[in-house]
């Protein structure tokens, strides 16, 4: 496996401590004002503003705002070995429903820490901007992958019926986990506390991945 390539200025300079430790003040203040803001409205100089620099310093390290958010994705996508190791993790018995809960709970930590870059993330994907598209590919497609190979497993046990194909079943459950996790506070508007939505979507993946009831 390849070494992470360490972060670069514009000029492609490998950054030091110090400059490391500005980029990324800069990432954490994009990340708050996109909570607040549409990235349609976002400018370089508030971002600049919110830490105390200059719009130059901001170009130092990003071309645009579009990039520090790309950036922003590209750390989110940090958190997917954890929800690959719960779905390697185990499927039978009690486990089984325990092991989808803990997924679906990590889901919605993930939209909690990282939902404005994601959001924006779906939104340039859907535009077809091939950038913002790679990176979501990046995140989803092992998710998929894993889950489809869980599905597999439990088709060739008899478990899944023979309609159902794996990979069109995984992919049903990302977008749903995605989708229900981006919007969970919505939900809890209209009264589903986020244990309940937690609960029900486990035991539609757990079902859908077993072919069991919970």
């Amino acid at each position: 496996m390849a070494a992470a390539r360490k972060p670069q200025d514009q000029n492609g300079r490998t950054l030091g401590p110090r400059a490391l430790q500005t980029r990324q003040r800069l990432l954490d203040a994009t990340s708050e004002l996109l909570e607040r803001r549409s990235v349609r409205e976002l400018r370089v100089v508030e971002i600049a503003r919110e830490v105390g620099t200059s719009p130059a310093t901001f170009y130092q390290y990003f071309r645009d705002v579009e990039e520090a958010i790309l950036r922003l994705v590209e750390r989110a996508g940090e958190d997917v070995p954890e929800i690959l190791a719960l779905i390697d993790g185990s499927w039978h018995g009690r486990k089984g429903l325990d092991n989808a809960r803990a997924i679906t709970e990590a889901f919605v930590d993930h939209w909690e820490r990282h939902g404005a870059a994601l959001r924006v993330r779906n939104l340039k994907a859907e535009e077809g901007d091939r950038s913002f598209r790679s990176v979501r590919l990046n995140a989803l497609s092992p998710v998929v992958e894993h889950l489809a190979k869980r599905i597999e497993e439990f088709k060739r046990g008899g478990r899944v019926g023979a309609g159902i194909n794996p990979w069109a079943a995984a992919s049903s459950m990302v977008a749903m986990l995605e989708r229900m996790s981006s919007y969970h506070q919505s939900f809890e508007r209209a009264g589903v506390t986020r244990d309940q939505l937690v609960e029900t979507c486990a035991r539609i993946v757990f079902t859908t991945v077993t072919g069991r009831p919970a």
